[in-house]
């Protein structure tokens, strides 16, 4: 068994690609607040991330789950609003928001795969 392909970690692996990519959506945005008729974007991962999830099935009469699907992580431009006069929809605001946010988000992954290391490293030292 290969200890860094589990399920958590490929999991965990998604996750922060699709963290750092919406990162860099939101660095744009914010790099382009001034540029006429820039439209904002955002990056769609976590609902595609959510429908891939694997479940396991432990007996035979539970029910069956798709895992034949990977989840997708892609960038789409807002169109549906323009905030300045000058055609440009990034709204500041809002970008600091989910700035934050993902942040946060961001920092529980490490945070769970530091913990998948630490407890890999005590077996590896015999429980010390």
């Amino acid at each position: 068994m290969n200890l860094f392909s589990s399920p958590i970690m490929k999991n965990l692996e998604m996750a922060l690609d699709g963290s750092a990519l919406k990162q860099k959506t939101i660095s744009n945005n914010l790099a382009n607040v001034d540029t006429p008729g820039y439209k904002a974007k955002e990056t769609v991962f976590k609902q595609e991330f959510k429908k891939s999830l694997n479940a396991y099935r432990t007996n035979q009469h539970h029910f069956t789950f798709s895992t034949d699907k990977s989840p997708s992580i892609f960038v789409k431009e807002q169109n549906g609003t323009t905030m300045n006069h000058n055609g440009n929809n990034v709204d500041v605001d809002k970008e600091m928001t989910e700035l934050a946010k993902n942040q946060l988000y961001y920092q529980t992954l490490v945070q769970r795969i530091n913990g998948k290391f630490n407890t890999i490293k005590m077996v590896v030292k015999g429980g010390r």
